[in-house]
């Protein structure tokens, strides 16, 4: 089976599911279902679609989109920049952890979005404010997860480098970051999926623009397409960043092995040079048997 149809299938069925989850949306609003769950006061799919087009016609819609991706990208570049750069110095030095460990393991079970109130009296404006919640949000995943990387690494990468005349920052460069990368940019897709949430928060609470603040006005004002439509651009600009991660991590990490999964299918074992011999050999003891 050649591998365009394969990929037209699976996306035939993603977009079938979708259209099936809007169909059955569209069908428990339409008739109104109250069983357990009050579909009635929900918007139907065309009532959300209708308000979309019209706050897509509106400079406040663009206005929004704006300050929102400003403030998630800002907050998002330095988690990711001072996360992996305090990964890998608590991960490498022992002073570094005992320095920054406490203060770091007790910050950090402490909700981004708890943060508020310290950001409202910390920053002179909201808008350093709901960075620096976007910021905290994103900082800890990638933290944690640079630390657990950079510590995983065999020490036999860093040996050989120092067995050829490498100094620190040449194990550093050739070593640390390029082998812990993939774990770098697993925490960097939760950092940003975290910030997103996070930053929607702190619209609602303290913002004046971006999604987050207009989708809480239209619920104030009982405005339930609007709340929708702010639903669904939060979670277009969420997948669409998500994604964008994921692309750069696996064209930084394009030396990894990758692995396709194709349903339904076993998988291959590797061919490997014990597999070609040993054949072999049950085949003459085979023969041996016989004689």
């Amino acid at each position: 089976m050649s591998r365009y149809p394969r990929r037209t299938g699976r996306l035939a069925l993603r977009a079938g599911s979708l259209a099936a989850a809007l169909g059955l949306w569209q069908l428990l609003t339409t008739l109104e279902v109250n069983v357990w769950l009050r579909f009635s006061q929900f918007p139907t799919v065309t009532d959300v679609a209708r308000a979309f087009a019209d706050r897509l016609l509106g400079p406040d819609y663009w206005t929004d989109l704006t300050d929102s991706l400003t403030r998630i990208v800002t907050g998002f570049l330095l988690a990711a920049v001072l996360g992996v750069a305090t990964g890998v110095l608590v991960a490498r030095s022992r002073l570094a952890e005992d320095l920054l460990g406490p203060v770091l393991e007790v910050v950090r079970p402490i909700p981004a979005i708890a943060m508020v109130p310290v950001a409202i009296l910390l920053f002179p404006s909201n808008e350093q404010g709901i960075v620096f919640i976007t910021f905290t949000a994103a900082y800890f995943p990638v933290l944690v997860s640079t630390r657990h990387a950079v510590r995983a690494l065999t020490p036999m990468w860093e040996e050989a480098v120092l067995t050829m005349g490498g100094g620190r920052w040449r194990i550093l460069g050739s070593v640390v970051l390029p082998g812990a990368l993939p774990g770098i940019f697993g925490g960097l897709s939760v950092g940003i999926g975290v910030s997103w949430i996070c930053v929607i928060s702190a619209e609602m609470i303290s913002g004046q623009h971006g999604v987050g603040y207009r989708t809480w006005q239209d619920y104030t004002i009982v405005n339930y397409p609007g709340v929708f439509v702010g639903m669904v651009t939060i979670g277009l600009l969420g997948w669409l960043t998500s994604t964008a991660v994921e692309l750069v991590g696996r064209r930084l990490t394009h030396w990894l092995p990758r692995t396709s999964y194709v349903p339904g299918a076993r998988p291959r074992p590797a061919r490997t040079l014990a597999s070609t011999v040993e054949p072999t050999k049950a085949e003459e003891a085979r023969d041996e048997h016989l004689v």
